[in-house]
């Protein structure tokens, strides 16, 4: 699978490059995010928060759709930011027709997904700020 991954400050984007997202290709996608999520925070190999831009991505089978969904699903699980990005409006459909799209943290450009990353990140410091005022 070719994908593309860009680390920033706080977060890392990962651009899928393939114009056919078939199931497989997503197991091996939704492999290397799941071995990121898990590697230890402080390792070059950690995906904490981040941004999935899929604007290569033309079609998608209907299997990835749901698959596509629970990863985001784990990531959110876990406190940790999640948003997909970029999608053609023949992915957009796929994901409609599986019923997941609505579920799903999706920004039509990188820039929106990144202020949504910024957003979250406040949100969680000012949770875990009352939280220890309590």
């Amino acid at each position: 699978m070719r994908i593309k991954i860009d680390t920033k400050e706080r977060f890392k984007v990962v651009t899928i490059l393939e114009p056919v997202l078939t199931a497989r290709l997503a197991a091996e996608f939704l492999e290397i995010l799941k071995k990121g999520h898990e590697a230890d925070s402080s390792s070059a190999e950690s995906f904490t928060h981040l941004v999935v831009v899929m604007s290569e991505v033309q079609e998608i089978e209907k299997e990835t759709s749901t698959s596509l969904a629970s990863i985001q699903q784990e990531f959110y699980a876990q406190h940790h930011s999640f948003v997909y990005c970029g999608l053609q409006p023949s992915v957009e459909a796929a994901l409609s027709q599986a019923g997941v799209y609505e579920m799903m943290n999706i920004t039509p450009t990188e820039s929106e997904a990144w202020d949504i990353l910024q957003m979250e990140e406040i949100e969680r410091e000012l949770l875990n700020d009352s939280e220890e005022k309590e």
